[in-house]
């Protein structure tokens, strides 16, 4: 681990030229002491590396000092493939690899093109936490050490001990075998066996998680999306879940997805406002939803929830087209 930050620390330094000791500990997610400690460790090693004092001082390497350590290691490879499939890299904790492993992809490209780079990565924005519109979703946040205990047993194949804490219980210990993991909307799962038997499990409610060295039963080759559809239609066929079509305003249509356990279906409207067939849990979390979008959404059916829509506003209606209560005097019930 340290050795993969001293190389990180380079080639900050190489890219970026002088930088103070705090922007290098806030880029590399360590103290300030601990920043010192690298750099007087890299000076016994033989690079190049020293202090300027002053106002603008910081840390450089001498002028064309050149490393070739730029091998990426295990965590970085995992993060550059989360990050092709979206944001996994913040899901599955591998943000800090990522950036790693991106430092060492631009230092790998020739000079003549690390300029050009440099300067395209400053011109493309993805998925920021703003949009036009609205705010987007927090995404789930999974302590690091949790995470890597998760990860890795996922991939050496081994038993899993995690405390879970369900929905509406006190969180448990449960000794599971990991299948894989899987991010949907800035959700991230952990797919399983317990005892035998289909277990998904929400990533945000591990609050603590350990590999264990038995070895995990399941089959050495797995089609995550293939269990992952199945698993899906199994969870939205059972309980009490209501599957509501609905048109909703272009502006809140990602507000009302956000609320949503699942889409079915998509298809524009005549009007411009698209019409969604989406599932809810139940017909109480179904109105809530819907309710708050006002005048932006309209419920098509079923018509079970049409009506208890209409019977809310009609009594909201009724409260508010009255004269308000006088105030009952001090002292009176």
């Amino acid at each position: 681990m340290r050795a993969d930050r001293l190389v990180s620390l380079v080639l900050l330094l190489r890219r970026r030229g002088r930088l103070t000791a705090d922007t290098l500990a806030r880029e590399l997610e360590v103290s300030t002491r601990t920043v010192l400690r690298d750099i007087e460790a890299l000076s016994a090693a033989g690079v190049p590396v020293y202090a300027e004092r002053g106002r603008h001082g910081g840390f450089a390497l001498l002028p064309g000092f050149r490393t070739e350590l730029t091998g990426l290691n295990h965590d970085e490879t995992l993060a550059l493939l989360a990050a092709g499939s979206g944001r996994g890299e913040q899901v599955f904790g591998l943000g800090p690899a990522l950036a790693s492993a991106m430092r060492k992809v631009v230092d790998a490209l020739p000079e003549s093109h690390q300029a050009a780079a440099s300067d395209a990565a400053q011109r493309f924005l993805v998925d920021p936490e703003t949009d036009l519109l609205s705010r987007r979703p927090v995404a789930d946040r999974v302590p690091g050490t949790t995470m890597i205990e998760v990860r890795r047993a996922v991939l050496s194949g081994r038993k899993l001990r995690i405390h879970y804490a369900a929905t509406g219980q006190a969180p448990q210990w449960r000794t599971v075998d990991p299948i894989g993991l899987v991010t949907v909307r800035d959700r991230g799962y952990l797919l399983a066996t317990r005892a035998g038997a289909d277990r998904t499990y929400r990533l945000s409610r591990v609050l603590a998680a350990e590999e264990l060295p038995e070895p995990a039963q399941r089959p050495n080759r797995v089609d995550l999306d293939r269990i992952w559809r199945d698993r899906s239609a199994r969870f939205l066929s059972g309980g009490d879940h209501l599957t509501v079509l609905v048109r909703v305003s272009p502006a809140r249509r990602e507000e009302l997805l956000g609320t949503v356990l699942a889409v079915r279906a998509e298809d524009p409207d005549t009007d411009g406002w698209p019409r969604l067939e989406v599932t809810f849990q139940d017909a109480r979390h179904a109105e809530w939803a819907l309710w708050r979008l006002g005048t932006d959404a309209e419920a098509l059916a079923p018509k079970s929830l049409r009506s208890a829509l209409r019977d809310r506003a009609a009594t909201l209606a009724a409260r508010y087209g009255a004269p308000p209560r006088e105030p009952l005097p001090p002292g009176r019930p």
